[in-house]
């Protein structure tokens, strides 16, 4: 596998590779922070050279991609846990917005790629087809009657969970101005998404 260093305990497998590499980065950005992570520095970190990070990570932007990734279905446990708390379709897709614009600005990893102006890379990741099939897994986990929302099937509860994402997605990106208040947040969200979802 050509694995050069590793401080001398090379990886056996692939994944184990990249695993080690983006746990690299992630101590990089705690260390230093975003805009001041390196290829070189995560190498240095990881005790191999630039040419084996460049061969896991051909971009840096790959790489800070797999830290936000990493920290992912983490956020989706948490969000999950505070939607439970509502029981009506309508109640848990307007939560699961405000939810994700107070959160994520905050969140360790997933937050840095946009505090840096780097949402670019947040956003490709989040528009993504596995993305969408983990918004709906959370969606489906909530103890709501989706069918009687008229959210029933598979199909439908992917859509639901791109419309949602790509809402809160252009919240983060372009802030309302003057900024809303969640209430108000809420209350725009609910008066445009809550017929839908007959609430």
């Amino acid at each position: 596998m050509g694995h050069h260093g590793w401080q001398g305990n090379p990886p056996g497998t692939e994944d184990e590779a990249r695993r080690r590499l983006v746990e690299a980065a992630t101590a990089c950005i705690d260390r230093a922070g975003l805009a001041k992570t390196s290829f070189s520095d995560v190498a240095t970190e990881a005790g191999v050279t630039r040419q084996t990070v460049y061969r896991y990570f051909p971009r840096l932007a790959d790489i800070l991609s797999a830290v936000a990734q990493a920290g992912a279905d983490e956020f989706a446990q948490r969000m999950q846990h505070h939607l439970a708390a509502f029981g009506s379709a309508a109640e848990a897709a307007i939560e699961s917005v405000v939810f994700a614009v107070r959160t994520i600005p905050d969140e360790p990893y997933m937050g840095l790629l946009l505090q840096a102006g780097e949402a670019d890379f947040f956003t490709a990741g989040s528009t993504s087809p596995l993305a969408f099939s983990l918004g709906a897994r959370i969606l489906r986990d909530l103890p709501v009657d989706w069918p009687a929302a008229g959210v029933t099937t598979d199909e439908d509860l992917q859509g639901l969970a791109e419309i949602l994402m790509r809402l809160f997605i252009s919240f983060l990106q372009y802030p309302s101005i003057p900024a809303l208040t969640d209430d108000q947040l809420r209350a725009l969200v609910r008066r445009w998404l809550g017929p839908a979802l007959g609430g």
